[in-house]
């Protein structure tokens, strides 16, 4: 077992939550979870919002923030509908560029170089946010019911320990 870990992406919080965390609170739950993805050998972390609501510009700029001395870079992504970042996408490809799945996740999950191997949901497994449309096909999921506001470092290494006990096989295939 023992999955090779490089993304996790944290997928949480509606937009009320998300409004309700100021500049330091961002900075305190981008250091945490950074550190604890990077301490499990990852070197990147996406946060994004899980409102059903669509009400963030696509052109909304998204946070990077640099954690853990360098060893992990923090991605927070508020854009909510999955099928709109997929279109934004595919705008941003370039012309000469091929349509394919490299080219599609390199755009989708920049400035990350590589698609999550981890996806934690805040919420229950009944229900998938509207903003995963491409992370289903090969990221493993993990729910967690703690609301975004109480979600932390313990949190992401339970979920990283549950990963690294399974045996991924990439939708149906055998590695």
């Amino acid at each position: 077992m023992g999955s090779t870990l490089a993304h996790v992406m944290v997928v949480g919080g509606t937009r009320r939550e998300w409004d309700a965390i100021d500049g330091p609170g961002w900075s305190r739950l981008a250091d945490e979870l950074g550190a604890a993805v990077a301490d499990a050998g990852g070197a990147w972390l996406t946060i994004r919002s899980c409102d059903a609501r669509p009400d963030v510009r696509p052109d909304a700029p998204r946070r990077h923030f640099a954690v853990a001395g360098g060893r992990c870079t923090v991605i927070v992504d508020p854009l909510v509908d999955g099928r709109e970042r997929f279109a934004e996408a595919m705008r941003r490809l370039p012309p000469s560029s091929p349509v394919d799945e490299k080219a599609v996740a390199g755009v989708l999950y920049e400035p990350a170089d590589v698609e999550p191997d981890l996806v934690v949901v805040l919420g229950p497994p009944t229900r998938l946010p509207p903003s995963l449309v491409w992370e289903l096909a090969y990221g493993e999921l993990v729910f967690d019911p703690t609301p975004l506001a109480e979600f932390g470092a313990e949190h992401v290494r339970t979920a990283i320990e549950e990963f690294h006990g399974r045996r991924r096989r990439f939708g149906g295939l055998e590695q």
